[in-house]
């Protein structure tokens, strides 16, 4: 996966009404485990990792990267934001040939219906136009995902196109920061 670009990171924890953004720690690994091996986050994203198999793989410090945001509720890991580049060999882009920036996100099912993704991926977003000035965002997601549909829509994503992949109509749309003449 190409690199994110040129941005400072880490950078500081970004805070909001009621989250934080952050590096991953080593106490989240429990988190991240149950996240990528539950079956209800795996519905949309090619089902659930097994879970002995994610285990062993899984590192006891979890690895730290540009882009990646563990988010944090009252000191406890309840999900993560990403925003990494989009392979310029992915047939769908919003510019042909381009790597954009691509937002992804991860919640346990208990955290589900509180706004937490709304809000982490808001300021995944905000931090996004800063680090990046004028970078559109993109973001795709299964048009059955209703959810995740609902909150493309509340940060502001618009439909670029639908397609056909991993055996199931996809939706691309993308998010574009508002400039200083805006």
């Amino acid at each position: 996966m190409p690199e994110l670009g040129p941005v400072a990171w880490p950078p500081d924890p970004i805070k909001t009404e009621r989250l934080v953004l952050r590096e991953p720690e080593v106490g989240d690994r429990a988190a991240i485990i149950e996240l990528f091996t539950s079956p209800e986050v795996g519905a949309y994203i090619g089902g659930p990792r097994p879970r002995e198999e994610f285990e062993r793989a899984m590192p006891q410090v979890p690895k730290r990267r540009p882009g990646l945001f563990a988010v944090d509720l009252d000191g406890a890991m309840i999900g993560i934001v990403t925003l990494d580049r989009r392979d310029r060999e992915h047939p769908v882009h919003v510019r042909p040939g381009a790597s954009e920036v691509e937002l992804g996100y991860m919640f346990l099912p208990q955290a589900w219906g509180n706004g937490y993704a709304a809000e982490a991926c808001a300021a995944a977003l905000e931090w996004c136009a800063r680090a990046l000035p004028g970078e559109p965002v993109v973001l795709t997601t299964q048009t059955a995902n209703e959810p995740s549909l609902r909150l493309a829509a509340k940060l502001g994503f618009t439909v670029v196109k639908r397609f056909e992949e991993w055996d199931a109509e996809q939706w691309f749309g993308v998010w574009t920061p508002l400039t200083s003449s805006d």
